[in-house]
């Protein structure tokens, strides 16, 4: 098995309730990524929708850090079921608090309404990924243990701290064991690059997740997933940074939108 579904795996206690280990591989710092998070408590809805394969609308609010290497309990409350989509709420708990709870809506991968040509977001041109550079905890100013779990490949222009002079990162990510990529894991790709203010600010360090949403498209073809990251508002220390995935086949198949926190340096 790939490390991603070793690591999410979790183990059916009753009709809503599921219980795993988090791994401390998956950490920025000392804390499990947002992703990570986001994954393990998603893959437990997933079990009630056999039949819905898309997480067409996640939505995922962090109330506290996760504990790596802890034991997590994701309790998980079934919304309705329809013909084309189910809805479920979830929460992921350790320590005896919640952690994240989770809204999400699953549904079908069909055919719809299509306009010629598609009306879609085209991916951004940018260098290949063996032109692009490794993810630098150095440069973002925190040790990054989820390095040894997803290969994060930057935009040359936009790798180095500050480098980009605007909020806006880009770059290839993929797992490390080259899994192929799937639903689940575009959640967590959709909070797993450096934040986009790096860009502008360079050696920020953790920058938590206050809320995450996230729109699936379409699963994704085998390869590579290309990702473009902005932020276009900072106030109060809050940010507010959209996100797009795109396949190695040009299919957008992840949006996302999330706010997050700007800690001040020590």
């Amino acid at each position: 098995m790939s490390d991603f579904d070793t690591e999410t795996t979790l183990v059916q206690v009753d009709e809503s309730c599921w219980e795993g280990m988090l791994s401390d591989q998956w950490n920025i710092g000392n804390n499990p990524n947002g992703g990570y998070l986001l994954a393990v408590t998603v893959r437990a809805i997933t079990q009630l929708f056999p039949e819905f394969p898309i997480p067409v609308s996640v939505t995922s609010h962090y109330l506290r850090p996760g504990l790596s290497n802890n034991a997590c309990r994701v309790e998980v409350d079934l919304i309705r079921r329809g013909r084309t989509m189910g809805t479920a709420s979830a929460n992921f708990i350790q320590d005896g608090k919640t952690r994240l709870t989770v809204i999400a809506v699953f549904g079908l991968a069909g055919d719809g309404v299509l306009t010629d040509p598609p009306l879609t977001l085209n991916a951004p041109q940018i260098p290949s990924p063996g032109q692009c550079i490794q993810r630098s905890g150095d440069q973002q100013g925190v040790e990054l243990p989820i390095r040894e779990r997803l290969d994060t490949r930057l935009h040359p222009d936009q790798a180095l701290a500050g480098q980009a002079g605007q909020a806006k990162i880009s770059g290839w990510i993929r797992l490390k064991d080259q899994r192929p990529p799937d639903c689940l894991s575009l959640l967590m790709f959709s909070d797993a690059f450096p934040p986009s203010v790096f860009g502008l600010f360079g050696n920020i360090g953790w920058v938590p997740t206050v809320e995450l949403t996230v729109h699936v498209r379409r699963a994704p073809s085998s390869g590579w997933i290309l990702g473009e990251f902005s932020t276009n508002d900072l106030q109060d220390g809050r940010i507010i940074e959209s996100g797009n995935l795109w396949d190695e086949s040009g299919h957008l198949v992840a949006q996302s939108r999330q706010i997050a926190l700007l800690l001040p340096s020590n």
